[in-house]
């Protein structure tokens, strides 16, 4: 499922978040979320996908240990699927 993971430290990424599994969520094919480039919050992205001005960068695999999870934020798949691809 596409997720926006927000972290400890203000890390934001997205990507295909998994099942959380002995304390470790995994991120497959995830960016950084640099700038969100947003004029109505991160909610913005998760649904209408990235603006003109939302900065990603490419990040691969990401391990989050589960005490650094915030919260996740179920994306629309197919608006994020020509940035994922």
């Amino acid at each position: 499922m596409i997720q926006i993971a927000v972290l400890t430290n203000g890390f934001v990424y997205v990507g295909d978040v998994q099942p959380i599994n002995k304390g470790v969520i995994v991120i497959l094919n995830a960016w950084n979320i640099r700038r969100w480039g947003t004029t109505r919050g991160l909610g913005e992205i998760a649904v209408e996908g990235p603006t003109k001005n939302t900065i990603l960068d490419r990040a691969g695999i990401v391990r989050v240990p589960n005490h650094s999870l915030i919260f996740l934020l179920d994306c629309e798949a197919k608006q994020w699927q020509r940035v994922l691809d």
